[in-house]
């Protein structure tokens, strides 16, 4: 077994890599250890995944959707007691569901007693960071992607390897070597939003990924957090051809349409929102 990025021996590597951090939500779209090399998977946490989680609109949408660390931690964020109050906003883990504590300055206790203000401003996220943040992340997420697609033919697997078309989303993932590598984001539905089969109770819909092969032939992989939706061109740094496919389609998501489109109830927002 070889690591898919820096393509050395892995077969002793213990550490299985998730396509999208833990602390995203995923717990499914996981590669087995040895896929990606200790040594890569350490770095991607450090130098590529930590920024992108660290970035104070993803520290957002973590603490409001409660979405624990791999230590269990939700990292806290700083609000606002109008007029100008200083909050800080922090959620705790229970065995059932989540507590919130906000811890404000003293002043504002007396602001709030004496009728003057009695409204919290919390962030509630906002965009993904941009520039290589945001574009190495998203070219880790559809490399692994598309190896986890081949898992199950390693002939297949060891040459897509080896090819070297793969190689300039490779090292821009693992180095950032492409200075400008776009990437093409917009929110597709509310963050809350679930969906249901009109059977089962509704679901929120954390996160889902697929590619489009446009009749171009060119490959985009597209990924959505929370429904906001991030697309990238695997074969390079343009996309161009993604633009087009969306005025084509009247601006459909890839995710919900063509094969991908939904069939049965729609999707709905949860119950108490």
């Amino acid at each position: 077994m070889r690591c898919i990025f820096c393509k050395i021996e892995s077969s002793t590597s213990i550490g299985c890599e998730h396509i999208l951090p833990e602390s995203l939500g995923n717990t499914t779209q996981v590669l087995p250890a040895g896929v990606v090399c200790d040594k890569c998977n350490n770095y991607f946490s450090r130098k590529v995944e930590k920024p992108f989680l660290e970035s104070p609109s993803i520290r957002a949408l973590r603490c409001n959707q409660g979405i624990p660390s791999k230590r269990g931690n939700i990292p806290e964020i700083s609000g606002l007691v109008l007029p100008d109050f200083p909050a800080v906003i922090q959620r705790k883990l229970k065995k059932q569901g989540v507590d919130t504590i906000i811890t404000v300055h003293p002043k504002a206790f007396e602001s709030i007693a004496s009728g003057k203000t009695t409204k919290l401003v919390i962030p509630l996220g906002g965009e993904p960071p941009e520039g290589k943040v945001l574009s190495r992340f998203i070219a880790k997420a559809a490399f692994e992607s598309m190896a986890q697609r081949l898992l199950d033919h390693s002939k297949m697997l060891n040459l897509w390897i080896d090819d070297p078309q793969m190689d300039d989303l490779r090292k821009h993932a693992r180095r950032g070597q492409i200075e400008n590598w776009p990437i093409h984001v917009r929110r597709i539905y509310d963050a809350n939003r679930c969906v249901t089969d009109g059977v089962l109770p509704a679901l929120q819909t954390v996160h889902e990924s697929d590619f489009l092969m446009t009749e171009k032939r060119e490959m985009f992989f597209m990924a959505a957090i929370f429904g906001v939706e991030m697309t990238i061109n695997v074969a390079g740094p343009s996309i161009d051809g993604y633009l087009e496919w969306l005025d084509q389609n009247h601006g459909a998501s890839p995710l919900y349409h063509g094969k991908n489109a939904i069939v049965g109830p729609w999707p709905v927002r949860p119950p108490n929102t």
